[in-house]
């Protein structure tokens, strides 16, 4: 990609999950966001299931598939709509920016190249030491080159 699309593209996701970053931290209800919005609005499984045109069962088995992580974002999106909400997705950097992600993978690949020159070297006793200081120029031969694509 080239340097000025990846940085119109790394401006843009950081424009677009600036929202969602607050909310990254807010834990999910215990036994889920479907259960815990059907109970609060009054709605049973039974009526859950009827917006479904699904079993009782099938809604039941939707709540305890969200609770356990197992759910798929298609079976989500339906329960959403079926309760009167809009399903919300984002993939959020644990923490930083999208950035510092792109910079902190970069940093990684130059420690793994370094550190196996190093260990190489060290094996014929020609080994120089300074690693840090050459993971950062690797770092940054990396992140320019990755630029100039």
């Amino acid at each position: 990609m080239k340097p000025e699309l990846r940085n119109l593209r790394i401006s843009q996701l950081q424009r677009s999950l600036a929202p969602f970053l607050a909310t990254k931290d807010i834990p999910r209800p215990q036994k889920g966001w479907i259960r815990a919005i059907r109970e609060v609005t009054g709605i049973t499984v039974r009526e859950l299931a009827n917006r479904l045109h699904k079993a009782p069962s099938v809604a039941a088995h939707l709540e305890s598939s969200e609770a356990e992580y197992r759910i798929t974002l298609t079976s989500l999106r339906k329960a959403a709509d079926a309760l009167g909400c809009e399903l919300v997705y984002a993939l959020v950097p644990k923490s930083g920016n999208i950035q510092e992600l792109a910079e902190k993978r970069a940093r990684s690949k130059a420690a793994d190249n370094v550190r196996a020159v190093e260990h190489s070297m060290a094996l014929e006793d020609q080994a120089v030491g300074g690693i840090e200081a050459k993971i950062e120029q690797e770092t940054q031969r990396l992140l320019k080159r990755r630029n100039q694509k």
